[in-house]
């Protein structure tokens, strides 16, 4: 009998996330893909440095059973283990979108969570419309 998907255990690289938290932060650098590897062992630059305190700051309110919300324009973070269970409010150019962090997301941007074009669907010529727009198929 095959186990269903909803029993089973999150594994990033073969690792549970248990294993994921405890484990340094240069074990689990060398688990990622090449491209955040790269960043991150090159460092944090100082708006990632915020973010992690906040997120540290956020994990101890948690705990004590507060709601937090954090809000960042910080889209190049690689979400790491410890953010696991937040949910961050990313900036897209426009407003803040909430992004709810799950053990899947581990090894990806923030940004590719917040995205930045809307899909353009027109419809009629609104205000301001040019003439010619008025002649264009609708589909």
């Amino acid at each position: 009998m095959e186990i269903p998907a909803a029993w089973k255990k999150f594994r990033y690289r073969g690792k549970t996330l248990e294993e994921l938290l405890e484990m340094p932060l240069d074990e689990f650098i060398e688990l990622l893909p090449a491209r955040q590897r790269r960043s991150l062992k090159r460092g944090f630059t100082d708006p990632q440095r915020r973010l992690l305190e906040k997120v540290l700051k956020a994990r101890k309110e948690m705990e004590k059973g507060k709601k937090v919300k954090i809000r960042t324009h910080v889209r190049d973070m690689v979400i790491l283990p410890i953010m696991v269970g937040l949910t961050i409010e990313v900036y897209n150019g426009k407003e803040f979108v909430p992004v709810k962090i799950v053990p899947e997301m581990i090894g990806h941007y923030l940004g590719e969570f917040s995205h930045t074009t809307a899909i353009v669907k027109h419809g009629e010529p609104g205000l301001k419309a040019t003439r010619s727009s008025l002649f264009v198929a609708a589909k």
